[in-house]
């Protein structure tokens, strides 16, 4: 209850405030704060018309409500499984689908004289996600244009509505080609650590296979004793220490790599899964690189005479992982330029050059 002079003012709790989260859902969580405020406000307004709200407005309003309390639901954490669902970015595109469908349903229902602002916010946001050619966009800013800002019809709020779902439409799809090239990029970093990890139990209960990541000092002399990373071949860890120093020197290569990487404002955390994704290259690039240098792969380097050598040769293959992985940076990095959002270049028609008089 908040006290006014003329009485004390009920504001009602749809509990979208106060919930914790990342950045992102929090300006999500407000952004639906401020939708139900504009349901609730147009309701009212609408039942204080002399005509009301007819049965279609109701449903359309109930629809909204429907849409709002997904969202919601979606921003919530459950457990394990509502932060398994925001690792994946499921949530994320669940909460913003909803919200973008209670916009339109909104402006189907807003009161006529809020119809031309509605518009020109369809508009700007048809501009940032719509080709420069599609026709709903240049429809609507000729409508706008000869449409008095006092003034609407049922055919301006149809167009309107129709222009804002196809411009949330093509930010969805943007959104779900960088959320599907995010899980490719964690699928194959759990991939890649399975298979160093299988790697590093095998030669540990084989040692034959441990001995491959090994070298012999003295090629002429059979019965020398071996090389291996941790001395000798009897050592239970070798492939582990291989592929651990293997992912140091991704670790460094990767701390170079920040002074390219840039934040985003989404939800999708495609930078932090890019360098978790260098750790089990870089284990895997050391393990191979001193198995292919143990079998006489590379001419001149066959032979290291020490375990010191064989784990700078280990350290050094975990930094040229670095060579595979700026090739997916590349390309995180063109999905994430095709995200658009507010100060984004336009690329629609320009906007009416200002608003009639009323």
């Amino acid at each position: 209850m908040v006290g006014t002079d003329s009485g004390p003012l009920r504001v009602p709790d749809n509990g979208d405030v106060g919930r914790a989260g990342s950045s992102w859902y929090q300006r999500l969580n407000a952004h639906v704060a401020h939708l139900q405020g504009q349901l609730n406000k147009f309701v009212k307004i609408r039942r204080a018309d002399p005509g009301g709200m007819n049965s279609w407005d109701v449903e359309v309003a109930h629809k909204i409500h429907l849409h709002l309390k997904a969202a919601r639901d979606a921003l919530k954490t459950p457990g394990w499984r509502g932060w398994c669902s925001r690792m994946r970015g499921a949530s994320a595109d669940r909460a913003l689908a909803n919200v973008h469908e209670a916009e339109v349903a909104l402006l189907r229902i807003a009161p006529d004289a809020e119809i031309y602002t509605k518009g020109l916010y369809a508009l700007s946001q048809a501009r940032i996600h719509l080709p420069r050619d599609d026709a709903c966009t240049r429809r609507l800013k000729d409508a706008l244009t000869h449409t008095k800002s006092t003034e609407a019809d049922a055919g301006l709020r149809e167009l309107a509505a129709l222009t804002l779902h196809a411009a949330y439409q093509a930010e969805e799809a943007e959104r779900a080609r960088l959320r599907s090239f995010t899980q490719i990029v964690v699928v194959a970093a759990g991939a890649l650590a399975v298979i160093a990890v299988g790697l590093g139990v095998w030669a540990g209960f084989d040692p034959e296979v441990s001995q491959r990541f090994c070298f012999a000092p003295d090629e002429k002399s059979p019965n020398s004793a071996l090389i291996c990373p941790l001395g000798s071949p009897n050592k239970w860890g070798n492939v582990f220490f291989l592929e651990f120093i293997g992912m140091c020197g991704a670790a460094v290569a990767g701390a170079v790599s920040l002074r390219d990487v840039r934040g985003t404002a989404g939800p999708y955390h495609i930078a932090t899964g890019q360098m978790i994704l260098r750790l089990p290259v870089g284990a895997v690039a050391a393990a191979v690189g001193i198995l292919l240098m143990s079998g006489a792969f590379f001419p001149g380097l066959s032979s290291l005479d020490t375990s010191t050598q064989i784990v700078a040769w280990g350290f050094a293959f975990g930094i040229l992982q670095e060579s595979v992985t700026r090739a997916v940076d590349r390309q995180g990095r063109s999905l994430l330029d095709n995200i658009k959002g507010p100060g984004s270049q336009p690329t629609g028609p320009d906007p009416p050059e200002a608003p009639p008089a009323g």
